[in-house]
């Protein structure tokens, strides 16, 4: 086969073996780098060399392992480019003489402990080839690395960045990462010339070229901004011009004596961080280098990383060594240094994970090293799988030593109180907690039905004069969802733009609300989230509320109204739900209630009574079916309140008894002369929540009115306690 065919197949294979690994992990919360580091030694005589050694080497056979280098080196040549793009002094801003202290003593401590190590490492797996010097120095940082993206990235994803904890670890990073690619370099300098003596003039002249690139290189690429500003787009002239730029400055740097990526990680810190340039570079470049150039880079990796090396026990304790040294090196320095600083213990243990985190940095340390011959295919081998399990453990045991509670209370709290609508410093224990309304609202300019609706049930209309008990609060919440990990509207600053933006977005569509006066009570929630059914319902957990209010979403590879995430919601949310399907009626004066004593029926007949007391022209019509000579009663429960309702809104309520062998077509048929229908998710109407069956349309489509299907988890009263006080006694105890 010609080598370029073969090649190309390669590419074939690697491109589309690291999505889907790296999907495989974004399914456990694990970053989806992580999974294509994986798929990248799967290829290799990890796994696929040792299952079938005879295909392996047809399809990667020697000779075309230099084409696969050359791509991967072009990868990251690029990749550091956008490292050094993303790297904002606006991440030096937070605490910045505690976050100097913690992360120099987060390299001091475990380049230590990396030394002590070598002393042990070097006679067993080095040789004589390679000084002890430049080994010492090379485990030293590999030991000290944090991976800057990764970590940015797990603060996006946990909504960390508007937190104490998430600028300290920003703010740690950044200055980690300016230090320990300086300190790698330093190794490489020793690494090429044999001793530090040799090193010094490869030093100096790094250190001139750097100043160069930070003087007389910025003034040029403002220009360049100033270009761009009067162009008002990145013109493909100009990102040659840029792209030459990264090359020519990689050159520099591999030609001084460090490394390729060192040049094109400069250039990128030296860009003039215009938000919008930034922005429109990154997202012209990422996507060709993260998708086809970097999972390249990992194939390669993973083609020189022989997990079967280590066949021998005492191997695998020298691994389990270099495990542990990396892992209580960076954790216990990181830990201790933000103890000394003034850290709280549970903010300093989840820096300490946070700074853990290796991940691809690592591996482009690690290759250095191999392509240089500081470090053997063994130690090679013990590192990667090193920086796997540091990168693999962050996230759970970030999420057990900070769970999402703390980080709810670790936000501002002018944040914290604008969300929620209520006065922190007001309340007391004793006080009453508010009436909550969830809305998730995934199109703002779409949705203004769903939170009219919301805004209906949690207040009354202007001039009812109700004793409420405790005030209601509807929160829009918007979840931005990010489909890769390494993408540049990930990244903490890009991700609070974002935010902001949809804010703006969501109080816009307040400001349409009618009458105004509800528009007080809703307050938005904005969050990054990698699972929106997942999260909705931990915001609904975490915020107590009463009530969820989702709108009509159809699955992309489904007729099904209720699947998707809206059947997620419907099936594990730990509180109320409701799904509404708006037909675009505005009006909410009359209410259709088909009642088959079901629990999630309760839960129909008792919003439809809190929007009865809240619009006093409101009539509602509660139909009940009979079928085979059987008529379903209203619980006690519901009699009971009912009898508490005052005169004026019992007078509005009709109950009506049909006679029908179809229920749901009765339904339909009533609904022709309503403004809202609200059902129970019961199998007498066609909705199961359970099997959420192709059947469960039926209702969906042919109801003539705007319909709200409900599903019901906790006490239904409580959906009245704040406008009835001795509903509270009547609580029912019952769960679905």
């Amino acid at each position: 086969m010609h080598i370029v065919i073969l090649v190309l197949v390669e590419v074939l294979i690697v491109i589309g073996l690291s999505r889907l690994v790296g999907l495989g992990f974004r399914f456990i919360k694990q970053p989806l780098v992580i999974g294509e580091i994986v798929a990248g030694i799967m290829l290799g005589p990890s796994l696929f060399g040792l299952v079938a050694p005879h295909l392996a080497v047809t399809l990667f056979p020697p000779e075309t392992i230099p084409f696969l280098n050359v791509l991967s080196q072009v990868g990251l040549i690029f990749f550091m480019f956008l490292i050094g793009l993303e790297l904002n002094p606006k991440y030096l801003s937070g605490q910045l003489e505690v976050a100097v202290l913690t992360s120099h003593v987060s390299i001091l401590v475990p380049f230590s402990l990396g030394t002590l190590l070598a002393v042990i490492l070097y006679p067993l797996v080095s040789n004589a080839s390679v000084s002890f010097t430049a080994f010492t120095l090379f485990l030293g940082a590999a030991m000290s690395i944090t991976a800057f993206p990764v970590l940015a990235r797990i603060i996006t994803e946990k909504n960390l960045q508007g937190t104490r904890l998430g600028t300290l670890a920003l703010t740690c990073a950044a200055v980690d990462d300016v230090t320990a690619w300086c300190l790698l370099a330093v190794a490489i300098a020793v690494a090429r010339t044999g001793n530090f003596a040799g090193a010094i003039p490869t030093i100096i002249a790094s250190i001139v070229y750097i100043g160069l690139m930070l003087t007389v290189g910025r003034w040029f690429l403002k220009g360049l901004a100033k270009h761009y500003l009067r162009a008002g787009r990145l013109s493909q002239l100009l990102l040659a011009g840029i792209y030459m730029g990264v090359v020519a400055s990689a050159l520099i740097t591999e030609l001084i004596g460090i490394h390729l990526i060192f040049g094109a990680f400069l250039l990128g810190a030296a860009m003039p961080k215009n938000e919008d340039l930034v922005r429109e570079l990154a997202v012209k470049t990422e996507d060709f280098v993260l998708i086809f150039l970097l999972p390249i880079f990992f194939a390669y990796s993973g083609l020189k990383t022989q997990i079967g090396l280590l066949n021998r026990p005492e191997l695998w304790l020298l691994c389990a060594l270099v495990l542990g040294v990396a892992i209580a090196g960076k954790y216990v320095g990181t830990y201790v240094a933000a103890r000394v600083s003034g850290i709280s213990k549970r903010e300093a243990s989840a820096l300490g994970w946070l700074m853990n985190t290796r991940g691809l940095t690592e591996l482009i340390v690690l290759n250095i090293g191999l392509e240089l011959g500081v470090i053997s295919p063994l130690i090679f081998t013990m590192l990667v799988i090193m920086a796997l399990v540091t990168t693999f453990m962050t996230s759970p045991l970030l999420e057990w030593t900070y769970p999402k509670k703390l980080i709810r209370l670790d936000v501002m709290k002018p944040e914290l109180e604008a969300e929620t609508g209520i006065n922190t410093s007001a309340i007391s224990e004793a006080s009453p907690r508010p009436y909550r309304i969830l809305v998730p609202v995934a199109n703002p300019s779409t949705q203004k039905g769903l939170v009219q609706l919301a805004v209906a049930l949690a207040q009354p209309a202007v001039g009812i004069a109700l004793n409420y008990r405790y005030p209601a609060v509807v929160n829009p919440l918007s979840l931005i969802e990010f489909q890769e990990d390494y993408a540049f509207e990930s990244t903490p600053v890009e991700a609070d733009r974002l935010i902001a933006q949809r804010r703006h977005q969501l109080e816009e569509l307040i400001n349409t609300l009618e009458p105004p006066e509800t528009r007080s009570c809703v307050h938005p929630i904005v969050r990054i989230s990698s699972n929106v059914a997942r999260e909705t319902a931990q915001i609904a957990t975490l915020e107590q509320v009463d009530l969820i209010l989702v709108g009509w979403h159809r699955p992309a590879f489904s007729s099904n109204r209720l699947g998707g995430r809206v059947g997620q919601m419907l099936t594990t949310a730990p509180v109320d739900v409701a799904v509404f399907i708006d037909k675009g009626k505005e009006r909410l004066e009359s209410l259709l209630v088909p009642y088959s004593a079901n629990i999630h029926d309760d839960l129909t007949l008792i919003l439809a009574l809190r929007l009865l007391i809240n619009r006093e022209t409101c009539m509602l019509q509660i139909l009940q079916i009979v079928s085979n000579n059987t008529k379903e009663e209203l619980s006690y429960e519901l009699h009971t309140m009912m009898e508490q309702l005052p005169t004026s809104v019992r007078d509005r309520i009709e109950i009506k008894i049909v006679e029908a062998a179809e229920p749901i077509q009765a339904v339909i048929q009533a609904s022709e002369g309503v403004d809202l229908t609200i059902a129970g998710t019961s199998r007498a109407w066609g909705i199961e929540r359970q099997t959420l069956g192709r059947y469960t349309d039926q209702l969906a489509i042919q109801c003539r009115s705007s319909l709200l299907i409900t599903r019901r988890y906790s006490q239904v009263t409580a959906h009245l306690a704040s406008m009835l006080p001795e509903v509270s006694s009547q609580e029912p105890t019952l769960r679905s």
